[in-house]
């Protein structure tokens, strides 16, 4: 008689023993940690305002999108003022935050201002309560705070008599030995010198989200895991990248590579590959905003001096902001009309004093109508 072969992740006799295959990773390594080096250095160079702001920013994309990846759409600026309020920052003119874009601030500052604090069942508790304050997932009412039912966790498509079984997590009654081992073993895995602590990230993320532990929210709560990692590895509070931009980017390519990885035993490596081209995609563009902002830090160190009116201190922030090009097609006295609501005389007699005073220069080959772009210190 032939023995069937296990069919997930989680029935592997050696489960959770994980193995991968180091060569392939060495390479994405030895990448990622330079990387990781210029963010650090570039964040240091940034002054403490703009610190916050930059973290707010983050934090921000990695709610919307840590969201987003499981169909859930948030106010953005629902979000940014729950995070506003959090970090301190001025939050005039922003509604209040909803109970759930609150919950979703707290667990990601929970994560990362306090990575030094260990990963305990009632912390993930406290998480999902917070993810779910109104005890419904939707219009369905979950389990808030508690693990999941007796009900097998599958996730399926296709038609009801047909359906096709992307994945199965563990049963119900092995679930709390299993959710110990996970704990104790990312725990106790931080001191362990022979883990890469970027793997570890990876392997917390794939562990937590193959146990799937509640009703509801476990991606997002793997995804926050994954920032206690990655804050835990960089030893640093303060976040200035999210992953969650990046997956959610790649969203199909997410769950195939979980799915296929699920399904292949306890050699990981595709799925550590991925993680890790993931989180230099991400570093990159984090690396790409820090120095966007240590550009507007010493533009506006060069004209600390400089006395703007309420309107163009409003334009060049939103120029600023905008990226380091400014607005696509430059700034013209139409744009600057509808940014401010001033006259076509007022536009045209700021902008000229903009010029003047070495804030904007003429876009070269503007034609008939005159456009401006920001003078950046040489």
């Amino acid at each position: 008689m032939i023995q069937q072969q296990p069919r997930w992740i989680w029935q592997q006799p050696d489960w959770p023993i994980f193995t991968w295959q180091d060569q392939r990773l060495a390479g994405l390594l030895r990448e990622i940690y330079p990387l990781q080096g210029r963010l650090l250095g570039g964040v240091q160079s940034v002054s403490g305002e703009e610190s916050l702001q930059s973290e707010m920013n983050a934090l921000l994309q990695n709610a919307i999108n840590t969201s987003a990846i499981e169909g859930e759409r948030l106010d953005v600026d629902s979000v940014r003022s729950s995070l506003a309020r959090r970090l301190g920052l001025d939050c005039a003119g922003l509604p209040p935050g909803t109970p759930q874009t609150d919950g979703l601030a707290d667990i990601l500052l929970d994560a990362t201002h306090h990575h030094g604090d260990p990963l305990t069942i009632q912390r993930l508790y406290q998480w999902h309560r917070a993810l779910f304050p109104m005890g419904q997932s939707g219009l369905t009412p979950i389990r808030v705070g508690e693990l999941r039912g007796e009900a097998p966790m599958q996730v399926v498509s296709g038609p009801l008599g047909n359906p096709k079984v992307h994945f199965a997590a563990p049963p119900r009654e092995r679930l709390e030995c299993e959710l110990d081992a996970f704990i104790t073993g990312f725990n106790a895995s931080q001191a362990d010198t022979t883990l890469d602590p970027l793997l570890r990230a990876g392997i917390a993320h794939l562990w937590f989200i193959t146990l799937h532990p509640f009703d509801d929210g476990n991606g997002r709560i793997a995804r926050a895991i994954t920032d206690l990692a990655l804050a835990q590895a960089d030893h640093h509070s303060i976040r200035f990248y999210t992953m969650a931009a990046t997956i959610m980017a790649h969203r199909e390519e997410y769950y195939r590579v979980l799915e296929r990885t699920q399904r292949n035993g306890l050699d990981i490596t595709d799925w550590l590959e991925w993680f890790l081209i993931m989180l230099r995609q991400t570093l990159n563009r984090a690396l790409d905003q820090i120095q966007h902002v240590l550009l507007k830090t010493q533009f506006w160190r060069q004209h600390h001096q400089t006395l703007l009116n309420e309107r163009q201190n409003k334009v060049m922030n939103r120029l600023l902001d905008a990226s380091p090009t400014g607005f696509t097609g430059g700034l013209n006295a139409r744009k600057y009309m509808g940014l401010t609501k001033a006259s076509k005389a007022t536009a045209t007699r700021d902008l000229t004093d903009l010029l003047e005073k070495g804030l904007l220069r003429k876009c070269p080959g503007a034609g008939r109508s005159t456009r401006y772009e920001i003078a950046w210190p040489v």
